[in-house]
């Protein structure tokens, strides 16, 4: 997504010139190139998928569309083993229309999760609860922070259900540092996503993302963070940003490495 002005194919091959080993990848464009395509395409290119996004989306109450997202996000799961990725990020959804108790939304997901888990754990997928920044709450994600998505995925077997640190999400919370290192130590972080906080934010908030070096949030500090905790899997970077979208994709890539470089390593 950082660099979906990049065809698949593209951005397999911008990835192996630059020496890049794994990507996220995204279900719309996946689904668009087709699946086994997609597949082929990073096998042969010799790449990692490092996760698949998105699941979730688990909060409707109305009987119909809780059944239309659980098989979505089964297919999802089915997705994952294709692509040959352990890891299906979860968007968990925000309030439906005309609700207002967020308790019973997350209690919702974590109906769905006791239907979803068992199903990805056999396939050897893991269901990564991303908590949002709380200005999502209301129509994208209930789950706001990094002890909410603890608390949910606690309920569930550790090679079932984790977690994802990203750091544009939780910057702002001064629990966030120790319930990573409790995340770690319950072997619960599927996934660690960097992306900085930059303002003003823009007026389309979600794809308000900033590059690498250009915000408030002290990367470095968390990448220490969790490689404390004893995680060794990938890191992501992850952007929504219109003006990033503008740029030559290839110049974008290239520049999110060196960035990578400089600001977190």
């Amino acid at each position: 997504m950082t660099v979906k002005q990049l065809s698949l194919p593209e951005l397999a091959d911008a990835c192996v010139r630059f020496g890049i080993g794994g990507v996220g990848l995204w279900r719309a464009p996946v689904q668009e190139y087709g699946l086994g395509a997609a597949a082929e395409l990073v096998r042969d290119a010799g790449l990692r998928v490092t996760t698949l996004c998105r699941g979730g989306f688990l909060t409707a109450a109305e009987p119909d569309a809780r059944a239309a997202a659980l098989d979505d996000n089964r297919a999802a799961v089915d997705e994952c083993v294709a692509l040959g990725t352990d890891t299906l990020v979860l968007v968990s959804g925000g309030l439906p229309p005309g609700e207002r108790d967020l308790g019973a939304a997350r209690e919702r997901i974590a109906d769905a999760l006791g239907e979803l888990a068992p199903y990805a754990g056999e396939r050897g997928v893991r269901l990564a609860i991303e908590p949002l920044h709380p200005m999502f709450a209301s129509d994208r994600c209930v789950v706001s922070t990094l002890d909410q998505a603890l608390a949910l995925a606690e309920r569930f077997p550790a090679e079932q259900v984790g977690v994802v640190v990203d750091t544009y999400h939780i910057w702002w919370d001064d629990r966030a540092p120790t319930a990573a290192a409790r995340a770690g130590a319950l072997g619960r972080i599927c996934s660690f996503q960097l992306a900085d906080w930059v303002t003003p934010l823009p007026a389309g908030v979600l794809n308000g993302r900033g590059l690498i070096g250009d915000g408030s949030v002290d990367l470095r500090k968390w990448r220490e963070r969790v490689d404390a905790t004893g995680f060794t899997g990938p890191i992501e970077v992850e952007l929504f940003n219109d003006d990033l979208w503008a740029r030559d994709g290839e110049e974008l890539l290239r520049d999110v490495a060196e960035r990578y470089v400089r600001h977190v390593l």
